[in-house]
């Protein structure tokens, strides 16, 4: 008796486990660790709402090979240690991917974890030291630095001829991989760094930045930080009476700060890589989906997630099976097409780091709202030859 009790118990056990196996294999799980409290709140609600966004779209059309996604998502707080907690705990959960965090000082610490775990990562980060590492597993859903600062300082010493430049960055890996590829930029042009200016992260007042940034007689300012802070400087500015060009990237620009800033972000110039006024059809519909999803205009950041997700399903797709290296292998060197793959709404290369290669924009902020003003094109045209066709050199754009 004592032993067909046990051999019943064993078979039992055993038909669990394999409900359990059938059914772990049913779905893809993904980890969304992002910064929805403290200093990186904007990026990184933007950046779960984008990626929440894609998984609904993928699994009402039936998943990706049949499978659909299942997605948890965790708090980092903005806090580096907490991040790499959170990613442990997704390792353990056996993830197949994990999204975030967007700050370049989290992501910096936590993709330890997920490359040891062998974990595809990707990431809204931009700090040029993240994909300068060998991590075969780091992929970004937007430029590094290293990719989009040569593009702003052609702008600076070609196009505006600025002679003299103060730097206004925040004192973190984002900030200071920012300074240190601005001056590289233009180390041999015509435009001097007359001020570097370090302000801390969360800073409230700017008073004395902006002052410092008055007193060095600069021509303009790059103004380099996260997106509140980015929104506080422009106040700032206006209150002192800056009028001379506001020049930055993606975080100077974006809707968030728009909406932050009020007027005061008027006639700032910025070279984005992603924006939702870009003169691109799948990209005016992803603005209006994500506005009717969530009631708000989604920034660069709700972009970058919700395009994440898509090379996600672009890679396992070509892979053919549910394969996390294979997978990773994959996305390196591949050129995905918008026309195949909509939802990553314009072609875009990945190359052998995790970087990105597609098409920017310069935008300046008029009336309350950001207008792309050029079109540039990727830095590498030809990798796309075969997924659409060759890339027009850079245009201005009639508004």
């Amino acid at each position: 008796m004592t032993k067909r009790f046990t051999l019943k118990c064993i078979a039992a056990t055993a038909l669990l486990v394999a409900a359990g196996t059938s059914l772990a294999q049913q779905t893809i799980k993904i980890a969304n660790i992002v910064e929805l409290s403290g200093a990186g709140a904007t990026s990184g609600t933007n950046f779960k709402d984008g990626v929440e966004m894609a998984i609904k779209e993928i699994n009402a059309a039936g998943g990706i090979l049949g499978k659909k996604i299942e997605s948890t998502t965790a708090d980092t707080q903005s806090n580096p240690g907490i991040a790499k907690g959170l990613t442990q705990k997704a390792v353990d959960e056996d993830v197949f991917a994990i999204y975030g965090p967007v700050f370049s000082g989290s992501i910096m610490v936590s993709m330890a974890e997920s490359r040891k775990a062998e974990i595809p990562n990707f990431t809204g980060g931009e700090a040029a030291a993240i994909t300068q590492q060998g991590n075969p597993y780091i992929f970004r859903t937007a430029f590094g630095q290293a990719q989009s600062f040569p593009k702003i300082g052609r702008y600076i010493s070609d196009v505006a001829k600025i002679k003299t430049l103060a730097v206004l960055y925040v004192n973190n890996d984002f900030g200071k991989g920012g300074l240190d590829n601005i001056k590289k930029a233009l180390a041999n042009t015509n435009t001097k760094v007359v001020a570097e200016i370090s302000t801390d992260s969360g800073q409230v007042d700017f008073s004395a930045a902006v002052l410092k940034a008055k007193q060095s007689g600069a021509d303009a300012l790059f103004s380099y930080s996260n997106e509140e802070e980015s929104a506080r400087i422009l106040r700032e500015l206006k209150k002192q009476g800056w009028n001379k060009p506001v020049i930055g990237e993606t975080t100077l620009t974006g809707q968030k700060v728009i909406e932050l800033a009020g007027d005061a972000a008027n006639g700032a110039v910025g070279h984005v890589g992603l924006t939702v006024d870009a003169p691109n059809p799948e990209m005016l519909k992803f603005k209006a989906k994500f506005y009717q999803e969530y009631k708000f205009i989604s920034d660069h950041n709700g972009i970058k997630g919700y395009t994440g997700v898509y090379m996600l399903k672009a890679a396992i797709e070509k892979v053919g099976k549910l394969d996390r290296k294979a997978v990773a292998q994959a996305l390196h060197g591949m050129v995905i097409s918008a026309k195949k793959y909509p939802g990553v709404l314009m072609d875009v290369a990945i190359d052998k780091n995790g970087d990105l290669d597609r098409e920017s924009y310069l935008v300046e902020v008029k009336n309350g709202k950001q207008e792309v003003t050029t079109v540039l094109p990727p830095v590498n045209p030809s990798l796309f030859a075969t997924a659409a066709p060759a890339a027009a050199p850079a245009k201005p754009v009639k508004n």
